[in-house]
């Protein structure tokens, strides 16, 4: 750590009432801006000037900021295995298995060491090592790709695949890019590798070169100073808004005895608050994170060729209006922590699917364990992922049995009394989830069990009303009421399309969470049934060739 580093940030401490670990935290989200515009200004075609700067810049955060020198044995020891697993077992078909289970294994270590330890407020490796693995193990299964024929890999693969090996001096940039070192956006080495020797910045010789992105000089990279002001000054609103309504609405309110004495609504809201505070936290790091990686150039996504705009959004994490607005948990779900989402998407969901399969419970499930042991141990996240996985199921029957009412039958478009839908599905969605992120919030089990029944458990029972309706009679009998209504206006009983359904997407958990719980259970007594089957299948057929050889033997 540099000399009297900390100072500054005890003194600040006392005055704002946040952590000094947790000032620092800010503080190098500030000094990015400047590091990450020198970045920029490193020449293009010294791409070995870039890595120098990126890797001395991670190793200032880590050791001059933080004095993390463990913490970088931490990340030098899943770097170094991956790499080498990566050089040694290219062609085996387990490499990225096994990469990927050293990964996990590595970080569950240090998050059971973080947990014990009990002390939130500081800031350790466990959040850099976080997105350390989702960057490494989608490294392992790019360059096991690498080495597939292309009529095997989906588009997907083929934009992320690695033919070459990186040079370990390439490879160390990658793993420790500063502006996004701390907490993400974690993203694939191709993407770095095309930011480093600007092929990113390609422009299609298709598009107008009136509409080319402008730039500085002869430097590739657009402009891109604004789009990262305004990632930061949002950023610094939203930690703002954070600092102000932590005072109010921290966890311990929930748990006080004098919340009981508050109406039922009341509570209800405070318990809202008291998530929209904890994700104000996130909001505000998650974008000024983003923001420095646009002014160095990685969030670039392509230029518009009618209209010429610049899209900045390749490395966005979060999208607050989104979240705040949703009116269903898919929604609520799939703006929050959006690379992680894509993370889970391609290297776990389709990855343990077989080739030219349907994704099916074994995906659901490895994607759900997945993303709860990555978030670590407490029971809180295992509470809260297991109920939004039956809020999902709940949701989505709303959507597929009451929203259509609000629909004109033939066209399928909003009718008036559509608005009423959406302002109750809002409500709904959001008092929902902050009853189910609280535990998220709070971690302990027992404390997390003392604000739900503070609040008398009210999105268990009307997740679990809700699904006990539409496991009855009723819901065939609203089905029936719907089909009629649609025969009565002349057109055919369609489901109305959603952004799901025209995405092929709606069956995929969101950050792990499955959509309907009770088809993954049918799903997997099935294969259960399927296997036992094959297996007693194969007992008689060995008893049968038994019984043909000892008659051939006589």
């Amino acid at each position: 750590m540099l000399p009297y580093i900390n100072k500054p940030f005890e003194f600040l401490s006392g005055v704002v009432g946040a952590s000094p670990d947790e000032l620092k935290l800010i503080f190098s989200f500030f000094i990015s801006y400047p590091l990450a515009g020198l970045l920029k200004r490193v020449p293009d075609a010294r791409p070995e000037y870039k890595n120098a700067f990126v890797i001395s810049g991670g190793l200032f955060y880590l050791v001059g900021l933080y004095s993390l020198w463990a913490g970088v044995r931490t990340l030098f020891i899943s770097s170094a295995v991956t790499y080498g697993l990566a050089h040694y077992l290219r062609t085996s078909a387990y490499m990225p298995w096994i990469a990927f289970v050293f990964l996990m294994g590595h970080m569950a270590a240090n998050q059971l060491t973080r947990q014990f330890a009990d002390n939130p407020a500081e800031i350790d490796i466990t959040g850099a090592q976080m997105v350390l693995v989702m960057k490494l193990s989608a490294f392992a299964w790019n360059v096991a790709d690498g080495t597939l024929p292309e009529d095997q890999l989906s588009d997907f693969q083929k934009s992320r695949r690695i033919l070459k090996l990186p040079s370990l001096l390439d490879y160390a940039g990658y793993v420790l890019f500063f502006p996004s070192l701390l907490t993400g956006p974690a993203f694939d080495y191709n993407e770095y590798r095309g930011w480093l020797d600007c092929t990113m910045f390609d422009v299609p010789a298709t598009i107008d070169p009136a509409k080319k992105p402008p730039t500085r000089k002869k430097r590739k990279i657009p402009r891109s100073a604004t789009p990262a002001m305004w990632k930061l000054a949002s950023g610094c609103i939203w930690v703002y808004l954070f600092l102000n309504l932590i005072k109010y609405y921290s966890h311990e309110v929930l748990l006080d005895d004098k919340f009981m004495s508050l109406g039922f609504v009341r509570r209800v809201f405070i318990m809202h608050m008291v998530g929209f505070t904890a994700r104000t936290k996130y909001y505000g790091v998650w974008s000024m994170a983003e923001g420095s990686c646009i002014l160095a150039g990685l969030g670039y996504n392509g230029v518009d060729p009618v209209t010429g705009k610049i899209s900045w959004d390749r490395l966005q994490n979060i999208n607050p209006w989104g979240v705040e607005t949703a009116q269903n948990s898919r929604a609520y779900l799939g703006n929050w922590n959006m690379n992680t989402n894509k993370w889970l998407r391609y290297y776990v969901y389709l990855r343990v699917t077989p080739r030219n399969r349907k994704p099916g419970f074994r995906a659901s499930m490895a994607t759900f364990v997945t993303s709860a042991f990555w978030h670590g141990f407490y029971p809180g996240y295992y509470m809260s992922f297991v109920l939004a996985s039956f809020v999902q199921q709940a949701a989505k029957n709303y959507r597929r049995t009451i929203r259509p009412f609000f629909l004109d039958p033939v066209t399928q478009k909003p009718l008036p009394s559509k608005k009423y839908y959406d302002i109750a599905s809002w409500l709904a969605t959001q008092t929902t989830f902050s009853f189910v992120v609280a535990p998220f919030v709070i971690l302990r089990l027992d404390q997390s069990l003392l604000a739900w029944r503070h609040v008398y458990f009210y999105a268990i029972l009307t997740t679990g009303a809700s699904m006990a309706v539409f496991a009855s009679p009723a819901k065939k009998h609203l089905r029936a009421v719907l089909e009629k209504r649609t025969k009565d206006a002349g057109a055919k009983m369609v489901r109305s399309a959603s952004t799901d359904s025209v995405t092929g997407r709606g069956r995929e958990p969101v950050l792990g969470v499955s959509e309907d719980p009770g088809r993954d259970i049918d799903e997997a007594i099935q294969e259960f049934r399927i296997e036992v089957e094959r297996a007693r299948t194969g007992t008689l057929e060995v008893g049968v060739r038994g019984r043909a050889g000892a008659r051939k033997g006589e």
